[in-house]
Parts: structure tokens; C-alpha cells; sequence
């Protein structure tokens, strides 16, 4: 998984890894996520994907759009 970069020290994401159909995302209480196109359609995937890179904004995205239309809790 890569670090997720934010400059707020208080986002609840520490990292994540981008995957053919989805991410994976891992919260600061060390659960696991996995959000895909068919969890949470294409455009949201789309903008987790690009919020991820950059490093900002995820989380709000995350409890704003999606909270709990992922396909599987890994950890």
C-alpha cells in the first residue's frame, strides 16, 4: 500500500492501493476497505482514485459520497 500523503495530520486515511477495479483503503484504526465499480460506481471510483494521488480531501469524500457502498472490509 502506498502513504497517503495528506497534510492534516487528523484524516482518518493512512493509506491505500490502487487496483485494476477498485482501492483499497486503510483507516487510521487499522481496518481495511475495498471500494470497486461495482460498490460504488465508476465516477465515484474515479474521484477516490484521484483524491488518493493527490492526498487530500478523501476522507470527507469517503463519509460525504460512498460510507458504506464498499464491497468488502479486508481487515
Amino acid at each position: 500500500m502506498q502513504r497517503y500523503q495528506s497534510s492534516n495530520t487528523n484524516t482518518g486515511i493512512i493509506a491505500y492501493d490502487i487496483l485494476p477495479d477498485g482501492i483499497s483503503i486503510k483507516f487510521r484504526d487499522g481496518s481495511v476497505y475495498l471500494y470497486t465499480t461495482e460498490s460504488t460506481g465508476k465516477e465515484h471510483l474515479n474521484k477516490m482514485e484521484k483524491l488518493a494521488r493527490k492526498g487530500e480531501g478523501l476522507t470527507t469524500y469517503i463519509n460525504q459520497h460512498v460510507r458504506e457502498n464498499y464491497a468488502e472490509k479486508l481487515h
